[in-house]
């Protein structure tokens, strides 16, 4: 029947039974620390960005109206790829994430001026941003950017880091300890 001598009755498992798990090594806490990568956090935040600026500014044309808040859930989104992608465990990647939700929500912005005009001047949002030059910048920023934007992407930065870091098991953590005390 059973190998155990009284089996219980719903037969459910018992995941933290003493001595049914192998003692995590520090072999298993290095291969934690190797699977980090600054550059693919890196690629998958500008990859974010870059597809939220346009669905933020498709939304924008098709309901007519502005919506500053969407800043806040590209710290969300810009967080959760950087963390999919590279698997960090240390202070860079909130630092990394926090920089690119600021300056993703002011790139948004600027896709979103650069749509505006577009609509003004009867031409595309692409050939718009084909013919930025260093003189563009400070118009956009005089009067595109107020005080509402610079607050939205200070609140996407802050949010941005919370959802940065790699969420690690039990097993894992306790083998990243194991890591550290080695060293």
């Amino acid at each position: 029947m059973s190998a155990e001598p009284n089996p219980p009755i719903l037969r459910l498992r018992k995941k933290h039974a003493p001595g049914r798990h192998e003692r995590p090594v520090a072999a298993d806490g290095e291969r934690l620390i190797a699977a980090q990568s600054l550059w693919h956090g890196l690629i998958a935040g500008i990859i974010a960005i870059v597809i939220f600026a346009i669905i933020w500014s498709m939304l924008t044309a098709l309901l007519g109206r502005v919506f500053p808040w969407m800043t806040m859930l590209l710290g969300l989104i810009v967080g959760l790829a950087v963390r999919r992608a590279g698997h960090g465990l240390d202070w860079r990647f909130p630092a990394l994430a926090a920089a690119l939700a600021f300056t993703g929500s002011i790139f948004g912005n600027f896709v979103l001026a650069a749509g505006a005009s577009a609509d003004e001047l009867g031409t595309t949002t692409l050939v718009v941003l084909r013919q930025v030059t260093t003189m563009t910048w400070p118009i956009f920023f005089a009067e595109k950017i107020n005080a509402a934007d610079w607050v939205f992407a200070v609140l996407a930065a802050g949010i941005a880091p919370f959802f940065t870091n790699r969420r690690l098991s039990r097993r894992e953590y306790q083998a990243l300890q194991i890591w550290k005390d080695d060293d």
